[in-house]
């Protein structure tokens, strides 16, 4: 992750947390699967990248990306 001097990195990680915490909730799973699927995302990823400004979209939008990232890349069980 890069630094910049206008996001502070213990900020960061608690977004991240509560974006987990949305996405266990949003798929009825525990915490540890939300984390998997959050740390592998692309989503992530470009969210990693300070760069890509996604650090200020709000919680509720980056859990619901990650879902439906999650969706399109996990069919339906029959």
């Amino acid at each position: 992750m890069e630094s910049s001097p206008l996001v502070n990195e213990t900020l960061l990680q608690m977004k991240y947390a509560r974006v987990v915490n949305l996405i266990a909730d949003k798929l009825e799973i525990s915490h540890p699967q939300a984390l998997e699927i959050f740390y592998n995302s692309q989503a992530y990823q470009h969210l990693s990248d300070l760069r890509n400004h996604l650090h200020n979209m709000s919680d509720a939008y980056l859990a619901e990306e990650i879902v439906n990232e999650s969706c399109r890349l996990t069919p339906l069980s029959p």
